[in-house]
């Protein structure tokens, strides 16, 4: 009898206004995309794909507006060269600027203001098709270099949110895992501990997370290994595991008042045209 996974979700928040932008994953070669209300916590479905978008490789603009992401779908001999690195108008997957790759080495990026990006260059980008409406911003160094898997851009973003990189912990059988920290409010710190292995874990894939809720005055610390994604959002913590997103808050030495906000695991495959 075949395994059951969950569906995998990661989320990028936006910095200005209270949206955020959910990668849906499952099974391994469909992922959709969601825009949240984080207000209302209500999610408007944007479109599926085929194949496989490398959300560590992506970001969302300071205003929520568009999405900046890597894909890939193994059609070689097709325009994009089977991977392509897109910007869209969120939720939406249709790309008002498309950059075909044909490889799936470095590819996405990030947004250096609501309406600017980096790319994550590399080599073999070709511009396919561009738009007035976001530009690239030629004059962005990055501040640090990690490599040119997903760790090269998943690491900016992260300290761009305001997470600090603390340690890196190295193994012989090909695997590492780097430490980041997000101090929250009362003595907390949310800690994340991103894993890059070669063999990695059944049900992951080679770049997943676990994160751990530590409470300096008490000296409690907390694991959560099944929190693929956690993040602080305004007043309360969010985070995803098994195919759910949660909140809840932090008192004292707890996490408590937590609730469900959404079940994405019986979602499936339904072809949607963008409005664009």
């Amino acid at each position: 009898m075949k395994n059951f996974f969950p569906a995998r979700l990661h989320v990028i928040l936006a910095r200005k206004e209270p949206v955020g932008l959910v990668f849906r994953r499952g099974p391994s070669k469909q992922v959709c995309t969601l825009l949240w209300d984080r207000k209302q916590d209500t999610f408007v479905l944007g479109q599926w794909l085929k194949g496989r978008i490398y959300e560590r490789r992506s970001d969302l603009s300071g205003d929520g507006k568009y999405v900046i992401y890597f894909a890939m779908n193994g059609k070689w001999d097709s325009q994009t060269k089977g991977s392509w690195t897109a910007i869209s108008r969120a939720p939406w997957l249709k790309a008002l600027v498309l950059l075909s790759k044909g490889d799936c080495w470095f590819g996405g990026g990030l947004f250096t203001s609501d309406r600017t990006y980096w790319l994550n260059e590399g080599w073999s980008h070709t511009m396919l098709r561009d738009s007035s409406e976001v530009r690239r911003d030629q004059t962005y160094q990055i501040p640090a270099y990690y490599g040119g898997e997903c760790p090269g851009v998943y690491y900016l973003r992260l300290q761009r949110d305001n997470w600090q990189y603390i340690d890196r912990i190295s193994s012989g059988n090909c695997e590492r895992m780097d430490i980041f920290e997000k101090s929250l409010k009362k003595g907390w710190v949310l800690r994340k501990f991103a894993h890059a292995e070669l063999y990695h874990i059944e049900g992951k894939g080679c770049y997943w997370d676990k994160h751990e809720l530590c409470h300096r005055p008490s000296g409690t610390t907390l694991s959560y290994p099944d929190w693929e994604w956690a993040e602080w959002d305004r007043n309360r913590l969010v985070w995803a595991e098994k195919g759910c997103l949660y909140k809840g808050s932090l008192r004292s030495n707890r996490l408590q008042d937590i609730q469900l906000i959404y079940d994405f695991n019986d979602m499936t495959f339904t072809p949607i045209q963008a409005p664009y």
